[in-house]
């Protein structure tokens, strides 16, 4: 340890650094949180009084528990935050789905009524088709004989 002219009990940056366990660009931090300005004795070096490195002490064990506090609300913020933009998300992208699909349910029973019509049309082609056979065939059974008479024809089988 070094000693002032007054006698006061001093301490060399690199005592100071060991007892913080702390760099200098640390060192330099604190001092500026704890408002202390670094002297130097007659010979040009640079010094700390033992009550400014209990004071820098202190401020250093303030400074480890207050990011700690501060972090957890900054993280507790930061997570209530996604949370909310989560949520307000969530919400809007339903409502635009709903909308898009609100009619949705009339166009699938419209659909499903136009497939009912569409299966019954195709019942009622293959019912006129086979009439059309049937009618063609009558027609065919019957033989001009002249002055716009016809005469049916007797079928047999073996014809």
């Amino acid at each position: 340890m070094l000693k002032e002219d007054t006698g006061a009990k001093t301490l060399s940056p690199n005592e100071v650094r060991n007892i913080l366990n702390a760099d200098n660009k640390e060192i330099v931090e604190l001092c500026k949180r704890a408002s202390i300005m670094p002297r130097k004795n007659s010979k040009g070096q640079t010094y700390f009084s033992y009550d400014e490195v209990k004071h820098l002490r202190e401020i250093q064990a303030q400074k480890m528990s207050y990011p700690v506090e501060k972090n957890t609300s900054a993280v507790a913020s930061i997570l209530t935050s996604l949370r909310n933009m989560e949520n307000t998300l969530s919400d809007k992208i339903s409502k635009v789905i709903d909308e898009k699909l609100e009619g949705m349910d009339e166009v699938v029973v419209e659909l499903i009524r136009c497939k009912t019509d569409n299966e019954t049309l195709k019942q009622k082609i293959i019912d006129l088709n086979k009439e059309v056979y049937q009618l063609k065939n009558d027609l065919n059974s019957y033989k001009h004989v002249g002055l716009g008479l016809y005469k049916k024809k007797d079928r047999h089988v073996w014809e």
